[in-house]
C-alpha cells in the first residue's frame, strides 16, 4: 500500500486523484498549512528534508516531486494501455510533457504568486509574467487542439500533471482566451475520481474556481 504524505489544499491533490483514477490502495498522512504563512509544517521535513509535499513512501522507498510520484504509481498500478511503452513514437513527447507542466509550464504562476508579496513594487514585473503565462498557455492550447486529452486523445499521467497549471491560470483569468482549456479543466474537475480525491484529503480551494 502507498502511504502519501499530503498537504491540505496543495498540488498533492494531483496524487490522490491518480491514486482514485486507478483504484489503487493507499492511505493518508495529513498535515496542515500554517494559517498565517500558507507554508507546510516542520513536521514534513522528518519525512524529507525539503520538507515539502507531495511525498509518497512504497515499499522502503520515499519518493517527491509529483512528475516522478505520477510515473512511479502508474508504473506499479496501471495497465499498460495507461502509458506508452518506451519503444513506442511518441514516448518521449508523453515524457516531455509529463516533465514541462511542473517544470516550464507552473514557473511563471509561481512568480505571479510571489509578487503579490512586492504590493505595487511587482508592477514592473508583471507584463512579463503575464507575457510568458500567455506564451505558455497557448502552447497548451496547440498541442490540446480539438482533442479531450493531451496524449492520445485518453486520460493519461499527462492530464494529472497539467491539471494544476490550469488550475492556477483559472485563478488569475489567464484562462479566458482558451475555450478548449477551459472546457478540458471543466472535463478534469468533473471526473468522479477528482472528486473522491477531495473527500479524502480535504478542502482543495482551486477546485472552487472552476467554472462548473
Amino acid at each position: 500500500m502507498i502511504t502519501v504524505h499530503h498537504l491540505n489544499d496543495s498540488r498533492s491533490h494531483r496524487i490522490l486523484w491518480l491514486l482514485e483514477e486507478l483504484k489503487a490502495p493507499y492511505e493518508i498522512i495529513n498535515y496542515q498549512r500554517d494559517k498565517l504563512t500558507r507554508l507546510a509544517p516542520q513536521e514534513l521535513k522528518e519525512i524529507h528534508p525539503l520538507g515539502k509535499s507531495p511525498v509518497i513512501m512504497h515499499n522502503n522507498k520515499t519518493i517527491i516531486e509529483s512528475a516522478a510520484i505520477v510515473t512511479y504509481i502508474i508504473d506499479h498500478f496501471a495497465n499498460e494501455s495507461f502509458s506508452p511503452q518506451q519503444q513506442d513514437s511518441d514516448y518521449y513527447e508523453y515524457l516531455e510533457l509529463m516533465h514541462y507542466a511542473e517544470g516550464s509550464a507552473i514557473t511563471p504562476f509561481l512568480l505571479l504568486l510571489y509578487t503579490r508579496i512586492l504590493g505595487d513594487n511587482a508592477k514592473p514585473l508583471l507584463p512579463r509574467i503575464f507575457s510568458e503565462i500567455t506564451n505558455h498557455l497557448s502552447f497548451l492550447s496547440s498541442k490540446l487542439d480539438k482533442n479531450n486529452f493531451f496524449f492520445r486523445n485518453e486520460f493519461s499521467g499527462i492530464d494529472i500533471m497539467v491539471s494544476f497549471v490550469l488550475e492556477g491560470a483559472q485563478l488569475s483569468k489567464s484562462l479566458d482566451p482558451f475555450p478548449n482549456l477551459q472546457a478540458i479543466l471543466k472535463r478534469y474537475q468533473s471526473r468522479d475520481a477528482y472528486h473522491e480525491a477531495i473527500k479524502k484529503g480535504g478542502e482543495y480551494s482551486l477546485a472552487k474556481h472552476s467554472n462548473n
